[in-house]
Order: structure tokens, then C-alpha cells, then sequence
């Protein structure tokens, strides 16, 4: 979901699956009668949505932005997850389910015929538009990857009426190609293809790479992008002129305070059901906390350090806070996704330390996730050691082993057995050298192990995790300085790839990576080199290997998500659960754990 992050990061502090590659499931409609009452939804502290076109670069991809903001106003052309369920959900996809022919090479979408508010039928024209854009621009869309996919892997690309047509250089894996690519597109209104705002331009309808279709939709790409980041143009006609989703955005201010209410023109399956749904903004956990004290909102959550009593098993739910079980149920809500500390492989000074693999695997072996999900996150987590989330089905993975343990024996042996000392409380290199058993190229004679890192602010548990996590660093000779920030401050000065003035060596934004609109996780825009989000700038032959050879057939993640065990291209930390507080005056006919942290606030009612 997200990267404010700035990938699509997922932030996992006080919020935070199925497969969504297998299995197709129809939603239940509800029949509720004319909308009425309003929902209060609490959003995660100080991660506000910020920006607004559903074609965002990496700096935006956030779940805040994209699965829980911008998918409430426009539907994607395949929509996955709902409620527990991570899988393809077609009956609320604007597009029907594609189909693939010569031998994987011919791509054939047909559109349903939704309307936009505007009138305007969603069709060819809305998907090509995107695609367009993309061949414009394509280092400016979060999940892109260098060679592969869209808009690399197309030979041509056009569309007719409601039917668009994809012919791809070389066969590829249906189940990825319509999860991670497919997925990411989202038909865009030609009220939206502008080059000012009374200028109009001709990216929706220009011929799919032509030099002059590529020029205007340059100069498009650049007024929306301007104009998405303008919180006051949010509720006006341009942008509300392509709304085909179930809620239109009525108010918005600069703290991230946003109300929305039933969209008339919506084609889907499932009306909304209120009046009125509203995003509440809110600094830390405890101002939100003290809000659900007050019963002032439907759906918040709660940070764990303040529950009385562990869970008694992940996924279920223990003790309520307080009087907060009067009102409210306790929903613990695990995601499809994993959970990591950014690592930068950079020019910052401690990137000579983090290319070293020795290094991370002290450094993860220090890491004592078992701890960690019982004092800091009260059971409402899980340990990671892979880029899968913990749960994908083995239909697409086999087992995948934790390679380092927590020990700081272990961990201090590898120092030791590569050219540290360890004097006074503090490590130096007493062997330089790229030799067996030295410090490694770039390491001077008597350097200093020392790391800056940065972590979010806002959440009690996020403070006692990393508190405990520098303190065992600190013992085995380790420097550490940190600094703290807000989720979108933090977030935003993670990614070296786009920020190459950052000073963090080691960062952690309260969350990892949310698959979605990557919805199977073979981890190309993470891991792949070069690709659009990999943050830290981390480089693996190996790994690059590993990963396109699950985009070509249907072969399992077994070895790829072995090597992100191993490897170590970020640090593994804990999946906590959202710990997810629902008013019990509220209904939904789907049930209020949410694996992608989509909004879907329709199937919400009284």
C-alpha cells in the first residue's frame, strides 16, 4: 500500500491474508434501504492522504493514498481484496476478466460500460488513457520494473470502443501478469487530459506509442501531477469528474480531514449504505485512543503496549481496553504483507557497512522478533524472515526456513570472524582487507561500525520495538544514532532511489510492503534492480535472476523468497495485526477484517 514510504508502503502501526493470486470470490451484495447516518473512521497517526490521481509515482504510493483514499473515488480495472478475502473480485472490476491467447502473448480486455460522474462511459479510451501515460512516463508510476511488464513488455497496444488489445514481445505468466500488472491500471476520465486547466491535450485518444501521443501526455502527466498534490482542487469538478466509484468527496482540508458521501452515477454492484463517511486525521494513537474513550468514531484502533492482556493466539482477540469493550469489539485484522526495515545501499557512510552481508546478518540475528510480539505488540504480530507475507498459500510457495535466529552470540561471531574487535563497547576494524576473514572492500583500518537510523513517531509499541532492537545493537559494539518522524516525513525520506541527499542508513516507516496493487509477491518492484521501488538501491544478480524466472511460467516463490531470507536485501522485523476497534452499532455484510486495507465503507451500515 504503502511508499510515502515511499513505495507502497504499508504503515502497520496500530493498523495494520489470503492469497490474492487464487481464486475468484463473489462479494455479498447488500439490500439496505436509502443511505442514512454517518460513519467516523480514524486515520492512522500523522499519515494523511496527500495526493490524489490514481496514476502515482513512487513518492505517493502509499496504502494511505491509493487502497484506503483514491479507491473509494475510482475503481481500478481489476479489483482485489475484500474484506478477509485478498482475491480478484470481479463483479466490482470495471473491466471483464481478461483473456490470453498466443501463447500468453495476446492480452484482450473488454470493459463493462460503468459511467464516470461525468457521464462518460469508462471504456477503451479510460484504459489506454493510462496505459499512455505510463509509456509516457514510466520511472513516474510506483511499481514499475525496468524491462518488464507494462509498459516494457508491450509491443502494441490499442483500444476500440470497449475492447483494448495488448500484444506482448514474449509469452508471460497469466497469474502475473494480471495481478501485478493488470491490477495496476485505472481508468482515467478524459476530463482529465489537460495540460492546464483550460487547456486540453490528446493522451486518452493519441495511438499507443507515437511520438506525439508520448509528448502530450508528458506534458499532462505534469499538470496532473502538480495539481494531485493540491489538496484545495480535491473536491472540484475536474477531479471529482472522473469519480465511477461508490463515494464522492464532498469536503477536504490541509490536516487530511476528508468527507465523503454516496456517488449517484456509481455502476457497481454495492451502493453505499450511509450518508456520510468521514476520514478523521489524527497526530498520535493516543489523541485517536482518547476519541474512542469519548465514542466519537465507528472504526479507530488502538496501539497494543495499552491493552491489559496479550492475545491469546495471533489473530484472535483478547481483552478490550478499558470501557472500550462497553462499545466496541476488538478486531485484530492480519494483511497480506510483510513487514521490514529499509536498508540503504547507497553513498551514505554506513552503506559500506550494509553492502557487507555479514553485517545484516548480525544484525537481523540481533533482531528478537519472539520478544518483540510479546512485550512490544502484546501477541498481535507475527515474526517475518522473507518478502512473503506469513500467509501465502503453499499453492504458490513451498517452506521457507528462518535462516538467523535471534542470537547475540551468533551475531557477535560474525564480527568477530570478520575482522572486528571489539574495544571499550565499541567495534573497529583491526583487519581491512577483502580477503577471508577482513572487514570487506571500502572499510578502513580502525572505522567504526556506526549506523544512523530513523523510525516513525506516534506509536508507544513502534518506540518500545526499536527501542529494544538498538539497545541489543548497541551491545554488540554497534553506534547508533536515531532520529523520529512522522509516517509521510519519515516515509518520504527513506527511498535513497529518489532521495539521494537522505542521511539514514537504516529506516523504519511502522510498516513494510502491503502487496497491493502487486497482488503476488514475487517481488520485482522490490527487489529487482533498478526497479521504481526499490528504496535502499539494493542489487542482486542472484535475486534478479530469481525473480523473472516467476514471471515467465507458473513457478512457486519457493527459491526467490528463500534468497530474500538469506540475503538479507532489507531487515525482517514482525507483522503486527491491526488491533482495530468497530463501534458495535456498526454492520457489514463482509465483516470488518480488511487484508488489503482497501476502503470499502458501502458494505458499512446501521
Amino acid at each position: 500500500m504503502f511508499r510515502k514510504g515511499k513505495f507502497r508502503l504499508a504503515l502497520t502501526v496500530g493498523l495494520v491474508a489470503a492469497s490474492a493470486s487464487l481464486g475468484l470470490i463473489a462479494p455479498t451484495i447488500s439490500s439496505a434501504a436509502a443511505p442514512s447516518g454517518t460513519i467516523n473512521i480514524a486515520e492512522p497517526p500523522n499519515a494523511t492522504p496527500a495526493y490524489i490521481l490514481p496514476f502515482y509515482p513512487p513518492s505517493e504510493c502509499t496504502v494511505t493514498n491509493t487502497s484506503s483514499f483514491q479507491v473509494m473515488m475510482y475503481r481500478p480495472l481489476y479489483f482485489f481484496g475484500l474484506g478477509s478475502s485478498a482475491a480478484l473480485q470481479p463483479k466490482l472490476s470495471t473491466g471483464n476478466l481478461p483473456k490470453y491467447s498466443n501463447g500468453n502473448k495476446t492480452v484482450t480486455l473488454t470493459m463493462k460500460g460503468w459511467k464516470f460522474a461525468d457521464g462518460q462511459t469508462v471504456d477503451a479510451e479510460s484504459v489506454m488513457f493510462f496505459l499512455n501515460m505510463y509509456k509516457s512516463d514510466p520511472t513516474g508510476f510506483c511499481t514499475y520494473t525496468a524491462g518488464l511488464g507494462i509498459p516494457d513488455q508491450i509491443a502494441s497496444a490499442s483500444g476500440h470502443g470497449n475492447t483494448v488489445v495488448i500484444h506482448l514481445k514474449s509469452s508471460v505468466s497469466p497469474l502475473w501478469f494480471t495481478d501485478n500488472e493488470l491490477a495496476v491500471i485505472t481508468p482515467m476520465a478524459n476530463t482529465w487530459d489537460l495540460t492546464s486547466a483550460s487547456k486540453t491535450a490528446k493522451c486518452a485518444s493519441g495511438a499507443y506509442g507515437a511520438a506525439s501521443t508520448t509528448a502530450s501526455c508528458k506534458a499532462v502527466r505534469t499538470y496532473l501531477n502538480t495539481t494531485a498534490q493540491n489538496v484545495s482542487t480535491f473536491t472540484g469538478k475536474m477531479w471529482q469528474s472522473g469519480d465511477d466509484g461508490p463515494w464522492k468527496l464532498t469536503t477536504m482540508d490541509n490536516l487530511g480531514n476528508a468527507t465523503f458521501q454516496p456517488n449517484k452515477k456509481y455502476s457497481g454492484p454495492q451502493k453505499a449504505q450511509v450518508e456520510n463517511v468521514k476520514l478523521i486525521a489524527f497526530t498520535t494513537a493516543q489523541a485517536e485512543e482518547n476519541q474512542l474513550q469519548a465514542g466519537n468514531i465507528q472504526v479507530g484502533y488502538v496501539d497494543p503496549s495499552i491493552l491489559t492482556a496479550p492475545a491469546p493466539s495471533p489473530g484472535a482477540a483478547g481483552p478490550n481496553w478499558g470501557q472500550l469493550g462497553v462499545k466496541y469489539n476488538l478486531v485484530p485484522n492480519g494483511t497480506f504483507a510483510n513487514n521490514y526495515m529499509n536498508l540503504n545501499f547507497g553513498n551514505n557512510p554506513g552503506g559500506v557497512f550494509l553492502k557487507q552481508l555479514y553485517v545484516r546478518q548480525a544484525l537481523q540475528s540481533s533482531i528478537d522478533q519472539a520478544s518483540i510480539d510479546k512485550n512490544a505488540f502484546k501477541n498481535y504480530a507475527v515474526p517475518t524472515w522473507s518478502a512473503l507475507p506469513p500467509s501465502t498459500p503453499s499453492s504458490e510457495t513451498g517452506a521457507v526456513k528462518e535462516p538467523y535466529p535471534f542470537s547475540l552470540t551468533a551475531a557477535e561471531s560474525y564480527f568477530t570472524n570478520n575482522g572486528w574487535t571489539n574495544t571499550g563497547g565499541h567495534l573497529a576494524c583491526t583487519s581491512p582487507g577483502t580477503g577471508s576473514g577482513d572487514c570487506g572492500a571500502g572499510i578502513a583500518a580502525n572505522a567504526q561500525l556506526k549506523l544512523n537510523i530513523e523510525w516513525v513517531s506516534g506509536s508507544n509499541s513502534e518506540d518500545e520495538m526499536m527501542n529494544a532492537v538498538v539497545a541489543d545493537w548497541t551491545s554488540l559494539g554497534i553506534s547508533i544514532s536515531h532520529t523520529e518522524g512522522t509516517f509521510n516525513d519519515t516515509a518520504g525520506s527513506c527511498p535513497v532511489a529518489y532521495t539521494p541527499t537522505t542521511t539514514y542508513d537504516i529506516c523504519n516507516w511502522g510498516g513494510g510492503w502491503l502487496y497491493a496493487p502487486d497482488y503476488y509477491p514475487s517481488g520485482e518492484p522490490l527487489y529487482l534492480t533498478g526497479a521504481g521501488s526499490n528504496s535502499g538501491l539494493y542489487s542482486s544478480p542472484t535475486m534478479d535472476t530469481l525473480i523473472k524466472q516467476t514471471l515467465s511460467s507458473n513457478v512457486k516463490l519457493t527459491a526467490f523468497a528463500n534468497y530474500t531470507a538469506t540475503n538479507l536485501p532489507v531487515l525482517w522485523d514482525p507483522l503486527n495485526y491491526g488491533t482495530f476497534e468497530i463501534s458495535k452499532s456498526l454492520k457489514s455484510s463482509i465483516g470488518f477484517k480488511d487484508v488489503l486495507l482497501t476502503g470499502t465503507p458501502e458494505y458499512f451500515h446501521y
